[in-house]
């Protein structure tokens, strides 16, 4: 019953946007984290890789507190932009994508691969496309119902990564198994490789997320 009372209300009272800067906020706090997961993958020198793993570390606390302020102005909020659900959903799903390239890192960290591994590079270069995707997405969220088709276009943009990464994995693993004689280094590189993966599949869930929105407001 509160849920259908909100929906009407969201018709005839000016919508609450205290969320959409702090979506924007999160998202940007997502690609400076990517961003440097990148020149993790890059990196061949332990002490380095140890200095970005830490740097990504503090971008994923900045990530919690976004995301605990997120819900804290969910609790106080009378009438939300979209539905309640959603908007604790999407936090969510930001938050855990967060969590996750911070994870990537860590295992590069913990496994000490011998080289700066080209396919690990591919893949980080394909959470940071799905990172500035939804930057793009939470840029357009002030105007949401008059940019429905834009945003839809972006959550298209976020499935073709996944498949694309998807084909990045497949190659990597096939070829890794083929040419690595290295027993230990294989099992370093092909669990780099998973976490990196599961990472970019991620922004299939935020993009999924951000349908229901779309088809809620539609």
């Amino acid at each position: 019953m509160a849920n259908v009372l909100d929906k009407v209300l969201q018709f005839f009272v000016v919508k609450d946007k205290r969320f959409f800067p702090l979506y924007i906020e999160a998202a940007e706090n997502i690609v400076e984290a990517a961003d440097l997961l990148i020149a993790l993958t890059e990196e061949v020198d332990n002490d380095a890789r140890r200095d970005l793993s830490v740097r990504i570390k503090e971008h994923e606390t900045k990530g919690d507190k976004i995301t605990d302020t997120i819900i804290d102005e969910l609790l106080k909020a009378f009438v939300t932009p979209f539905d309640r659900d959603d908007i604790h959903q999407l936090a969510q799903d930001v938050d855990v994508f967060l969590d996750s390239i911070r994870d990537s890192g860590k295992k590069i960290v913990l496994f000490q691969p011998k080289d700066a591994d080209p396919g690990f590079k591919e893949m980080a270069l394909a959470i940071r496309r799905d990172a500035g995707l939804l930057l793009d997405i939470t840029r357009r969220f002030e105007d949401m119902r008059d940019k429905i088709g834009e945003i839809d276009s972006l959550c298209d943009q976020m499935i073709e990564i996944e498949h694309s990464a998807d084909n990045i994995y497949s190659d990597y693993m096939s070829a890794l198994f083929h040419d690595e004689k290295d027993a230990i280094e294989l099992v370093k590189k092909k669990n780099i490789i998973q976490t990196l993966e599961d990472t970019c599949d991620l922004g299939k869930d935020i993009s999924d997320t951000v349908r229901n929105i779309l088809v809620k407001l539609s």
